[in-house]
């Protein structure tokens, strides 16, 4: 990696969690590679499914902003 690419790694690094994550989700889908679309169509079934379980009663919600609340305040690893 080069000195450019190490500061950048460390200053990601130093982001709050939901940050890191949004990072990392925008730098993994800058790459095109066969699977993706295959990968998409799976996480689209797991959120249906997950949405119809709420649906029936079979798990609850939390808030995100509590969720995500909970993520920032967890000390950076």
């Amino acid at each position: 990696m080069t000195g450019h690419g190490k500061r950048v790694l460390e200053e990601a690094l130093a982001l709050p969690p939901t940050e890191r994550a949004a990072l990392v989700e925008e730098l993994l889908s800058s790459f095109e590679f066969a699977s993706r679309q295959e990968i998409d169509a799976l996480w689209a079934a797991e959120a249906e499914d997950r949405i119809d379980a709420y649906e029936r009663g079979e798990t609850c919600s939390i808030p995100a902003q509590r969720v995500f609340d909970r993520i920032d305040r967890q000390p950076a690893q």
